[in-house]
């Protein structure tokens, strides 16, 4: 994993080096040590802000080139608003903005991380951090031909000059293992399907054994032992063979139930013989969006040592149609025993997650699972892209990722389950079918993942309208995002890992 940034931490009193950041509230004013930076250049920010009509508006930006009496080769200004009851989202995009004017090539920069009322605290510092690392994150492994001052090994040096330098690092080492988990997701959803097929991402996967989580990886034989033939249904009609993967990572107390994240991972779909149109196709290498996210996190709890014992599986499949592809009208016998029409070969990734949660909820007994899915275009119909959908059978484990989704700015809306909906999917032929019809089609998806959960505390997220292709932000210029990773860390941290 490389990162086209570099970031540390220095005292206030530092001497900036290249660029120079700075804050100001609604008001213009600066923080006392930013001032005494800025020296004359106090004057010239208001000169400058009246000529340019900048107020300070949150995330607004004022650039101020070759500024006269300061140290500085730039000069930028970023607005923070009203400077009280920021929270950590807002130090996140205020490191987006700064990242964003950053040139291209090796560059110096220092950002002065305070407010108007003082130094930032250390908790804020790593937010502003994190910010920069994530904007400043791109997938161009494939270029040959880069423009000029994006070659290969150019990398930004950003100081950030904080109250507590020691406190800031210690806290951003931490941090620092969950942004690494943004950018694993991020470049398993980049990858071309050519490169990242089931195997491929097994493997990938593996190398988690390094940070001492126990892998195993379920190959077609074993899955076939194990009755998976809702998985095993998916991936037949592919030249790749589908696995499944378990990872756990056993930083709680010895024999405590863990929690459980279980993600789909259709490295491509084509829709089966169920075929989508050629339109936009090219879009489903990244349909294992939820599994990129459950790597991602797995490598995140486990680099920071997270004092708690966490399942992670997923399963991996390619969605093809050639001449052994299933068809609409086979029936598929699942790992529960239960039976499965299939109505549409491009409903999959419930068939996928039928088998993986229910071989969690049997074998592994987890406190809760959460299972992540680029599942239905109907979610972005619902929600669009600023939301992902979460359907839960538990109010408590529904409440708590709410609040997660807000304090990490990777927001849930909980949408409906019920009996009215469920009926919607029994079969004449079978005990379900796979898709209920056009019509609350996320809810029905819910309403088939229910059935294998067997009980368990369960939240299903619909990320298909967050985990790709969302429009860029602050904090993300890639088209895979990464969704899901700090949600979920946060999640754990807030709720269930033993302080």
């Amino acid at each position: 994993m490389s990162d086209a940034i570099k970031v540390g931490f220095v005292p206030l009193s530092a001497a900036p080096r290249g660029i120079l950041v700075v804050f100001c509230d609604d008001t213009l004013k600066l923080g006392p040590a930013t001032a005494k930076a800025l020296g004359g250049g106090v004057d010239l920010v208001k000169r400058a802000a009246a000529a340019a009509a900048f107020k300070g508006k949150s995330a607004a930006s004022l650039d101020i080139l070759a500024p006269e009496g300061v140290k500085a080769t730039r000069l930028i200004v970023i607005g923070a608003g009203k400077a009280t009851g920021l929270k950590t989202n807002d130090f996140l995009k205020f490191g987006g903005v700064a990242a964003s004017k950053l040139p291209a090539g090796t560059t110096a920069m220092t950002i002065m991380a305070e407010l108007p009322g003082g130094a930032m605290t250390s908790e804020q510092a790593v937010a502003l951090a994190s910010g920069l690392r994530l904007r400043t994150y791109k997938f161009d492994r494939y270029k040959t031909r880069k423009k000029d001052g994006e070659e290969s090994g150019s990398r930004a040096d950003v100081s950030l000059a904080v109250g507590d330098a020691g406190a800031a690092k210690k806290a951003f080492a931490s941090a620092g293992h969950v942004i690494d988990g943004v950018i694993i997701a991020r470049d398993l959803v980049n990858e071309p399907p050519n490169v990242l097929f089931p195997e491929e991402f097994a493997r990938r996967a593996g190398q988690l054994r390094k940070l001492g989580v126990k892998v195993e990886v379920l190959d077609v034989k074993a899955m076939q032992k194990l009755g998976m033939g809702a998985l095993l249904g998916v991936g037949q009609g592919s030249a790749r063979p589908s696995r499944t993967v378990i990872m756990r990572w056993d930083g709680g107390r010895k024999g405590e139930a863990p929690v459980a994240f279980v993600g789909k991972g259709v490295c491509f779909d084509t829709g089966g013989i169920s075929i989508k149109p050629a339109g936009s196709m090219e879009d489903m290498k990244g349909d294992m969006g939820g599994a990129a996210c459950v790597v991602g996190l797995m490598h995140a709890l486990a680099a920071r040592k997270a004092k708690v014992n966490v399942v992670g599986a997923i399963g991996l499949v390619e969605n093809m149609p050639d001449g052994n592809a299933q068809r609409p009208g086979d029936i598929v016998t699942s790992m529960s025993g239960q039976t499965i029409e299939i109505i549409n070969t491009d409903a999959e990734g419930r068939l996928v997650l039928a088998d993986v949660l229910w071989y969690v909820a049997k074998k592994m007994k987890p406190k809760f699972m959460v299972d992540l899915a680029t599942l239905t275009g109907a979610i972005m119909v619902a929600l669009g892209t600023e939301h992902a959908g979460m359907f839960s059978n538990n109010d408590e484990l529904a409440d708590r990722l709410l609040v997660a989704g807000v304090e990490s700015g990777e927001k849930v809306w909980r949408m409906p389950l019920g009996p009215e909906y469920d009926k919607l999917i029994d079969s004449q032929f079978a005990d379900m079918k796979n898709t209920g019809g056009r019509h609350g089609g996320s809810i029905t998806a819910a309403q088939f993942l229910q059935r294998f959960v067997d009980g368990t505390p369960w939240a299903h997220l619909d990320i298909a309208g967050t985990a790709m292709g969302a429009p860029k932000t602050d904090i993300n210029q890639s088209w895979g995002s990464g969704y899901g990773v700090r949600l979920l860390d946060r999640l754990v941290s807030d709720h269930y890992e033993r302080k």
